[in-house]
């Protein structure tokens, strides 16, 4: 039986394969840590979707050439992470 760790290595080959990406190095734990981030920060929902914007702006910025794949990414991810951690929901009282 796989641990999910090797599920998740073995997930994220499988679509960077179909998504022509094999040479593009990920950090599968950095990105579960920034999920967390936003997941505890913000709601559990924002999650998969910070993820997905950070990953979407790091595209956008890699394919125009404003910085390399690996700088994008960071970037990306650290804004993300930053903004999370920093988020105040409006209908909150801050303790």
């Amino acid at each position: 039986m796989k641990t999910q760790e090797e599920t998740l290595e073995e997930w994220c080959r499988s679509l960077m394969q179909a998504f022509e990406l094999e040479g593009v190095e990920i950090d599968i734990n950095e990105i579960l840590s920034l999920a967390g981030v936003a997941a505890h920060s913000v709601v559990r929902p924002a999650a998969p979707l910070t993820t997905f914007i950070a990953g979407f702006a790091a595209g956008l910025a890699a394919g125009s050439g404003q910085a390399s794949e690996t700088a994008s990414m960071d970037a990306a991810m650290g804004l993300a992470r930053t903004l999370a951690k920093d988020y105040t929901n409006p209908g909150t009282v801050a303790g």
